[in-house]
């Protein structure tokens, strides 16, 4: 249990001098990860937790001088390597995760409005993250440069994870060649939004599925997969392409493994009002429109998954974290807690609802760091 949470990070380059060690590195992190789980969402909380739980934590941490001070939390963390954080982030992660045939991975990028930095002339930090949904995991995350974008951080990310056999899904901004290969070096498969980035190759697909419907696909081998649902009396029906046949799409084969091109129809209706997304895709999968729907539904719903959990359950666009490396760290805590709480399937609440009932009481504490 504690143990477990404590090897994960016994290894950890402690930045501070000798003379200011007056608590263990591993005893800081852990109270801080306990805390974030509980519901702290800043140095003041974490350490507050840790004073309200110290007869617990002692008896499992040494605590030889007592419960840090808000002030030593924030210090730490500021100085910690966060690549070395997240490195024993991403071990841990790899023991956790379920070998799921077909699992899609969902990157995508989120800003934390907050973690601006305006005396140092530091703009809001900007997360790319890889959601594993069947896992309902944060595999990892890269902090965006401030002089660059996703597209190099998306390669950087991707890099980092063990992808074999999973179907890998990003937005738009993400349909990069580079991209592409990295992902079929990792031996995964892709399904990649298009849009007017790469020359003529969205208005090429676009026009070969315009003409296809047109014809209602004749003569054209293709599959074919359609889904009704809705709400609050809201109806969304959703229709899916794919087809294998795009020689003609990509003849000097500079999109590594590309092996069809899809299309989704998404008609949205309320009361006596219809309005209509259509959005065009790559992918190295084959033509299944069932499997390519489920992959395209998956990433969407990254953003109540992990970005509106992470807003609402852990108030991350609020965070005024924002000194040196503290803001990237403190993120990674976040992805911790998250991970714990949806791994733990006993209680039948949300997010908010798990953070609260480990705070109140220590046994379920324990249950959701058993992981």
């Amino acid at each position: 249990m504690e143990g477990s949470l404590i090897n994960l990070f016994s290894d950890l380059t402690d930045p501070r001098v000798d003379r200011t060690k007056l608590h263990k590195l591993i005893d800081i992190v852990t109270i801080a990860i306990c805390a974030v789980i509980c519901g702290a969402d800043s140095w003041e909380d974490i350490a507050d937790f840790g004073e309200s739980k110290q007869q617990w934590f002692e008896s499992f941490l040494e605590l030889e001088n007592g419960i840090p001070s808000h002030d030593t939390f924030g210090r730490v963390f500021a100085r910690l390597n966060p690549e070395e954080v997240q490195s024993r982030f991403l071990r841990w992660v790899e023991v956790l995760a379920q070998k799921i045939e077909k699992e899609v991975v969902a990157v995508d990028g989120k800003t934390l409005r907050r973690s601006f930095n305006r005396a140092f002339g530091k703009g809001p930090m900007h997360l790319v993250s890889a959601w594993a949904v069947k896992n309902r995991l944060v595999l990892g995350q890269v902090k965006v440069d401030e002089k660059s974008n996703e597209i190099t951080a998306i390669p950087e990310l991707l890099r980092l994870l063990e992808l074999s056999g999973c179907i890998v899904t990003i937005d738009a901004m993400g349909c990069q060649k580079e991209i592409v290969e990295v992902i079929v070096e990792q031996q995964a498969d892709y399904v990649i939004a298009l849009k007017g980035n790469q020359g003529t190759l969205h208005k090429d697909v676009e026009l070969f599925f315009e003409t296809a419907k047109k014809s209602n696909f004749k003569g054209i081998e293709h599959s074919f997969h359609k889904t009704i649902d809705g709400d609050h009396g809201r109806i969304e029906e959703r229709k899916y392409w794919t087809v294998s046949d795009i020689s003609w799409l990509d003849p000097e084969q500079q999109w590594r493994g590309l092996t069809s091109i899809g299309m989704v129809e998404a008609t949205r209706t309320l009361g006596e009002t219809s309005t209509v997304e259509t959005r065009y895709y790559i992918s190295s999968l084959l033509s299944d429109a069932k499997l390519f729907g489920e992959a395209v539904r998956s990433h969407w719903g990254i953003e109540n998954s992990l970005h509106w959990v992470l807003d609402i359950a852990f108030r991350e666009d609020e965070s005024r974290i924002r000194k040196d490396n503290a803001p990237l760290n403190f993120a990674i805590l976040r992805h911790i807690a998250l991970n714990l709480l949806k791994r733990e399937s006993s209680l039948k609440r949300g997010i908010k609802g798990k953070r609260l009932k480990a705070g109140w009481d220590e046994a379920y504490l324990s249950k959701v760091l058993c992981g």
